[in-house]
This record gives C-alpha cells, sequence and structure tokens, in this order.
C-alpha cells in the first residue's frame, strides 16, 4: 500500500512538473521544444495515475472510503 502512495504521489510530482514546464514555455514563446510536448507527458503521467488507483481498488490493495449514507 505504501508502494502505491508513493508512486502516485510520484507522478503527481510529475504532472505539476510538466505543467510548469509548459507554461514557461508559454510564456517565454521558446520554439526550442513544442509545449504540446509537456502537455502530453502531462496527459500521460495522469492516464497513468488513473489505471494505477483502479487496479489498486480492483484488486484490493487500496479501499475506498464508504458511502456516506
Amino acid at each position: 500500500m505504501l508502494a502505491v502512495k508513493i508512486i502516485v504521489g510520484g507522478l503527481l510530482l510529475v504532472v505539476v512538473f510538466n505543467l510548469f514546464k509548459a507554461m514557461m514555455v508559454m510564456f517565454k514563446g521558446d520554439q526550442k521544444v513544442p509545449m504540446s510536448t509537456y502537455i502530453g507527458r502531462r496527459l500521460i503521467a495522469t492516464a497513468c495515475i488513473v489505471i494505477l488507483l483502479l487496479l489498486a481498488i480492483a484488486t484490493g490493495i487500496i479501499t475506498p472510503n464508504p458511502r456516506p449514507y
């Protein structure tokens, strides 16, 4: 369970890092690396987070909170 939390936390850091890198490219107008590269990396990392969480819930590694009602 701890490994899943570490992986998700690391992927969230990757998402935030790529978001800020894309922002810097957008503000500077730097054409060395297109902004879509960073946005694509962010999208892939987000998809990995969702898939990892769904697999962890399906296998019982993590359990979602019970219904509030």
